[in-house]
């Protein structure tokens, strides 16, 4: 299993926010750069960096995520905002190894197809979790659109995999969701990578036991309840 740091990048800054709600954030670095350094130090392989303000189409971090691209040699999957394929070209050209499509990958399939066709291995989708529901747009609205569905479509894709997240674990350290999870993999062909909630080695665990192929960390990195190295020995 993967362990993946995450950077969530909101007004330049790097923040974690509560069940990705914008009003309870906590700000944890005014350089995220500089974390991607310390985490490549640390032996990390990829980062996960979400530009918030995209995300959520009040603004973008582009510059800020650019520059952390350029200071370490992390593989770096990109997400916030991306809605187009002209974005998924620009962001592979600016050095992202890879790009993740959230509300495209639920509300416009066409456009999801159409650029995994393009980016072979390069596009993830985002399935972010909310009361059995994807959520989108940062996370503020809720789709109906069958979760099953989703993923039968995107098995016929060349998809690099799928984030899932549990936006109500996410920040929250209350554990994963592992029914969740579970149920995810057992209709999924792609890797997936989990996200929300994890506050321990043995959270990271059961994840594993899960199948995941990788986990992504944030709040446990931040307030010190998980190591990155002890993670990556994990």
């Amino acid at each position: 299993m993967l362990v993946i740091p995450a950077i969530d990048i909101l007004g330049g800054r790097c923040v974690r926010l509560w069940q990705g709600d914008f009003q309870q954030s906590t700000t944890y670095s005014d350089d995220p750069a500089s974390l991607s350094v310390d985490f490549e130090r640390a032996g990390a392989q990829r980062v996960h960096v979400v530009d918030l303000d995209a995300a959520r189409t009040t603004g973008d971090n582009r510059a800020v995520i650019e520059a952390l691209i350029a200071k370490s040699s992390l593989h770096v999957q990109v997400a916030g905002g991306i809605r187009s394929e002209e974005q998924v070209a620009d962001w592979l050209a600016a050095g992202a190894t890879a790009v993740v499509m959230g509300t495209t990958a639920v509300r416009d399939p066409a456009l999801l197809a159409y650029c995994a066709d393009r980016h072979g291995g390069q596009v993830l989708a985002a399935l972010d979790i909310r009361n059995g529901k994807p959520a989108v747009s940062g996370w503020v609205e809720i789709e109906t659109a069958d979760v099953g569905d989703l993923i039968t479509r995107w098995n016929e894709l060349p998809l690099a995999g799928v984030i899932l997240t549990s936006t109500e674990r996410d920040g929250t350290l209350a554990g994963p969701d592992l029914e969740t999870l579970r149920r995810v993999h057992a209709l999924c062909k792609l890797p997936i990578q989990y996200s929300g909630g994890i506050s321990s080695l043995e959270d990271m665990r059961l994840v594993r036991d899960a199948d995941a192929a990788a986990v992504i960390l944030g709040r446990s990195l931040y307030e010190g309840k998980i190591s990155l190295e002890e993670a990556l020995t994990l």
